[in-house]
């Protein structure tokens, strides 16, 4: 079984606390029945700006995080 990220997780779990089918999410945010499904499936490649219009029925997006490297600090 594939392991899902935090992203589905939360996803999937934002729609269930609010009693939503993945129509619901998908008519809400103005994204499609694939994206949703893709989405909470655990997808590799989304479109960010999508994510994040989905997620804003949440209150919350996407955004950059520092992360730490371990060579040098040379992009």
């Amino acid at each position: 079984m594939k392991e899902l990220s935090k992203l589905s997780q939360y996803v999937k779990a934002m729609r269930k606390k609010y009693g939503l089918t993945q129509e619901d999410l998908s008519a809400k945010s103005g994204v499609g029945l694939r994206f949703v499904r893709d989405l909470e499936q655990g997808k590799k490649t989304l479109r960010m700006d999508k994510v994040n219009d989905l997620l804003r029925l949440f209150g919350t997006e996407l955004g950059v995080a520092d992360i730490s490297r371990n060579n040098n600090d040379e992009v």
